[in-house]
């Protein structure tokens, strides 16, 4: 049956045992059974069906940005949306495919004098990543800006979600908890002047540039905010910059941060994160939660 996701779909760029770490932002992940790479809706809807059909799990990763994948991989089908990133605008009204970069999403917003994605100038995921945390920074949000979004449910359906039913929280979304698979968002913003919201983006792009580890692989802010709290100060506070687990670090520019300053591994960076997790608890009576996504299997220890 496993070759039969292969022949049955010609047209679709299809590997099989890829190693994830080719595609993830940690440079780590184990093998992808299969890892798909579809150009559209239609694509993606006969995909599921048939993994649907063959009783195969369906893993989508947007462009693993935000994500940690264990060693062991990902069984099943994987889907990889970043061949799906057409971008329009009409007046002030954004719609955007799944795979598309928020970058790009946020330049073409400015060039059109439309201002309400600025926050998202620097945010490395993809739009439909975004919809499914309610991606945010520097006091924005998707959900400030998300007006519907065209989902496939775990059946295979189409569905438009309008934003009063998406039920956004902090990171979290109705589409995480339903496991719908994102296909377009529509944004809806407002007019603005191009000059100011292009100062703007760069300003936030300048102060990201300035604290954020953007020269080493990582899988972006590894905790959520804590309540009251900044987790960055907690760690940095619990005095574990540098901490390192292999090839696994602790950023010293932003303790909020882990990168790959070497061959690292997911499972460095899993056990860097509990390490981390311990020390703050134990120093602070704080728990910190993980904002990256992780996923995948762990390798057997014998």
């Amino acid at each position: 049956m496993t070759e039969t996701v292969l022949t049955a779909f010609p047209s679709v760029k299809i590997l099989k045992n890829e190693p994830l770490a080719h595609f993830t932002n940690t440079k780590t992940g184990g093998l992808a059974d299969f890892l798909a790479f579809p150009e559209s809706a239609e694509s993606v809807q006969a995909l599921l069906k048939f993994a649907n059909a063959h009783e195969l799990p369906v893993t989508v990763i947007g462009n693993a940005s935000n994500l940690i994948v264990r060693d062991g991989g990902i069984r099943g089908l994987t889907l990889i949306l970043t061949q799906m990133n057409q971008i329009s605008v009409s007046e002030t009204t954004v719609v955007a495919d799944a795979g598309a970069s928020l970058i790009e999403v946020t330049k073409q917003a400015q060039q059109a004098s439309l201002t309400g994605l600025e926050f998202a100038a620097g945010i490395p995921g993809s739009v439909g990543g975004a919809i499914f945390m309610n991606a945010g920074a520097y006091g924005g949000e998707i959900s400030m800006v998300a007006e519907s979004v065209v989902v496939l449910t775990k059946k295979a359906t189409l569905k438009t979600i309008e934003k009063s039913e998406l039920d956004f929280g902090y990171r979290q979304s109705r589409v995480q908890e339903e496991g719908d698979i994102v296909l377009t968002a529509t944004f809806k913003l407002q007019p603005g002047d191009d000059q100011a919201i292009q100062a703007q983006m760069d300003d936030l792009n300048a102060r990201r540039a300035a604290k954020q580890p953007l020269d080493l692989p990582s899988c972006g802010s590894v905790f959520k905010r804590p309540t009251g709290y900044f987790a960055g100060k907690l760690i940095h506070d619990a005095g574990l910059q540098g901490f390192q687990i292999g090839g696994a670090q602790v950023s010293m520019k932003h303790a909020g941060f882990i990168v790959n300053v070497g061959d690292a591994t997911a499972t460095d960076y899993l056990n860097v994160i509990h390490h981390v997790q311990e020390v703050v608890f134990d120093k602070f009576g704080v728990a910190l939660e993980t904002e990256v996504r992780i996923i995948g299997d762990s390798i057997p220890t014998h």
